[in-house]
């Protein structure tokens, strides 16, 4: 559930009380006839920002990762702000920003009394804890969380979200901020449901979403998704349509309608889209040009399919798509300028020597040697 607008603006409360208090939580066991009483819960708040200082284009889950394990705490509210609670078992319990619990009326008197009356099962707990902040395709600062004292202040600041490419900024969409609560309800409940595969159910709760919120583009998208899934394709283009006019910046309507086309051999589609793909990035997305070079190839727009294939190759710096090699090769030995051709093939095959149709390139390559022979003659 995410929590409402809302960033704790007080201290750590370290909420403690006497044997007579009303306790705020379950009361640790305490040895003997001992009225010693010990720490219940302690609440943490902060806020998440992007690298550019603005707030999340979507909830962001908060983790607590104590020696390498994670645990779930919170989400962020439409602000970047959180707040959560640990307990001295370790339980976590997502804190209602709007109804922060309030301590005991002891509390003052409990937190000025002597340390020595209190034992610390929490701050041992979280003493080598720190909190992330977790957005697919961003990288999070971690912050400390281990406490010394009843009196350090559990306010943990600022965690920043760095994009691992520039590419990350694309793959979310700004409309999710601005969906009202209702909408991004259905929504996260859509994705609970695709998780455990209850389909019908996702389709429902996403319409209800985009109902809610017509610009709502990553529930658009997810739509498309789940239709295409079904072999409604139509539908799925649709679908992707409408999260394109909704978030001109989000890009993976446009991967969608681009790869949807291509396995259709609409390629007057799948070069329209590819275009537009790569005028929106054009330099993180190799796979954008892969299929422009073969669109413009069917289309028999030769020189834009070169051209679309040595771009996709020098934007492609990791190797991610192997196959630019052999569509390049193919458009060379079109040509006749088999040496450049051979090569791009024996590098497919270097890259990708387990794809399917690697088995046939290996048997064309000495025909090809033997014109590219012929060629240098």
């Amino acid at each position: 559930m995410l929590t409402r607008d809302w960033i704790c603006a007080g201290a750590l409360l370290v909420v403690v009380g006497c044997a007579d208090a009303q306790p705020v939580s379950r009361e640790l066991p305490v040895s003997g006839n001992s009225r010693l009483s010990s720490e219940r819960v302690i609440f943490f708040s902060g806020r998440v920002v992007m690298d550019d200082g603005s707030a999340p284009p979507e909830p962001v889950r908060i983790e607590r990762v104590c020696e390498g394990r994670s645990t779930f705490e919170a989400w962020t509210d439409t602000k970047g702000g959180f707040g959560f609670k640990v307990d001295a078992e370790g339980e976590n319990s997502e804190s209602d920003a709007s109804q922060p619990e309030a301590p005991p009326a002891d509390l003052n008197k409990a937190i000025n009394s002597s340390s020595s009356q209190y034992s610390h099962p929490i701050t041992t707990l979280l003493r080598n804890c720190e909190v992330q902040a977790v957005l697919s395709n961003f990288r999070s600062d971690q912050v400390k969380l281990s406490v010394k004292s009843t009196m350090d202040n559990g306010r943990l600041g600022t965690i920043v979200l760095h994009p691992i490419s520039r590419a990350s900024t694309l793959t979310v969409s700004a409309t999710t901020l601005e969906a009202p609560s209702g909408a991004r309800k259905a929504y996260e409940k859509a994705m609970a449901a695709v998780r455990e595969q209850k389909f019908d159910a996702a389709a429902g709760e996403l319409a209800k979403a985009v109902r809610i919120f017509p610009r709502f583009a990553v529930a658009w998208y997810e739509i498309g998704h789940l239709r295409q899934s079904q072999n409604d394709f139509a539908g799925a283009a649709q679908a992707w349509k409408e999260a394109m006019q909704a978030d001109p910046k989000y890009v993976k309507p446009y991967e969608g309608l681009t790869a949807l086309a291509d396995r259709q051999g609409d390629w007057a589609e799948s070069e329209k889209y590819s275009r537009l793909w790569i005028q929106l990035d054009a330099e993180d997305f190799p796979a954008a040009y892969l299929f422009s070079a073969v669109a413009n190839a069917h289309l028999n727009h030769v020189a834009e399919a070169e051209r679309a294939a040595r771009e996709g190759l020098r934007v492609d710096k990791q190797h991610k798509v192997p196959r630019l090699h052999y569509v390049l090769g193919l458009i060379l030995m079109n040509q006749k300028a088999y040496t450049e051709s051979l090569q791009c093939f024996r590098t497919y095959l270097e890259l990708a020597p387990n794809a399917g149709d690697a088995n046939i390139v290996r048997e064309q390559l000495p025909k090809i040697e033997e014109e590219a022979a012929q060629a240098r003659r």
